[in-house]
């Protein structure tokens, strides 16, 4: 699911189940380095967890709400609010923080 700013609200802090938000630009390498991280674990968790993904190029309003400065930054919102987030290509801390979510 791509989300954008005006959709944000609706698509991720009224989500029933979480969601994983994928901060990420196209001429980010590490973004593309973790993207096949991210839909696996898409597949995985599907009906647990909600993947979305927003272009920071394109949409500057949530990015610097929730003060993304690198990216790629992925933050799992559960009930509306951030509950994790993970800076970096880190396959690892990702699933780890998706695990603690989702349990």
């Amino acid at each position: 699911m791509v989300v954008d700013d005006g959709n944000f609200r609706q698509k991720v802090l009224k989500s029933k189940v979480p969601v994983l938000v994928d901060f990420w630009a196209t001429w980010c390498q590490p973004c593309h380095m973790i993207a096949p991280h991210v839909e696996k674990i898409a597949k995985e968790y599907q009906g647990k967890l909600v993947v979305a993904k927003m272009d920071v190029d394109r949409n500057q309003v949530m990015p610097r709400r929730y003060q993304v400065s690198s990216i790629p930054t992925l933050i799992i919102f559960d009930g509306g609010q951030p509950a994790e987030r993970i800076t970096g290509a880190n396959a690892v801390a990702l699933r780890k923080a998706v695990q603690r979510v989702i349990g």
